[in-house]
């Protein structure tokens, strides 16, 4: 048995060395990918590195160059809106006093009209009055003379009116 023995034990030696030996060609064909991998990945990150790196400091170097000239640009427009807050309400308040003002001229002017309208409005009464009564006068007259006239005129037999509608508004 013992040479029975000694040839399952070099059987399995043997199959032990080929697994071990095939396990080596198995890794070593994992390292060689890897590496042809990694050599890969290496020269497309330089790819990469070469086409991003100037964007980068291009963009580095406008950010550098005008920056302060951004903050600049801020701050003058700081100003500005604080100059515009100050005309703005500047002008409010001239607004506001131009509309005062403008409201007490015309109060003035209304009352000034006013005035002249009441004043033409009593000389016109005193004119029409002032003439009215004198032709009422004179028309009372002209029909006291034309009653009188046709009076002596007419017959006594026919009787006539003594005034008539018109001269209602002519009564002395």
């Amino acid at each position: 048995m013992s040479i029975h023995t000694d040839t399952l034990l070099l059987i399995f030696v043997a199959a032990t060395g080929v697994a071990v030996l095939l396990q080596a060609v198995v890794l070593l064909a994992i390292y060689l990918a890897m590496r042809k991998t990694t050599a890969m990945l290496q020269e497309q990150l330089d790819e990469l590195r070469a086409s991003v790196m100037p964007v980068v400091t291009g963009t580095q170097r406008l950010l550098t160059s005008v920056g302060p000239h951004i903050e600049s640009v801020v701050e003058d427009m700081a100003e500005m809106a604080k100059s515009l807050r100050a005309q703005n309400a500047s002008f409010q308040s001239s607004a506001t006093e131009i509309l005062a003002r403008i409201e007490r001229q015309a109060g003035r002017v209304d009352a000034m009209f006013t005035t002249v309208l009441d004043t033409v409005d009593r000389a016109s009464s005193v004119v029409v009055d002032t003439i009215n009564t004198p032709l009422r006068q004179l028309s009372g007259i002209a029909a006291f003379a034309k009653a009188a006239l046709g009076a002596f005129r007419s017959v006594p037999s026919v009787p006539r009116p003594t005034h008539s509608a018109a001269d209602k508004d002519m009564f002395v």
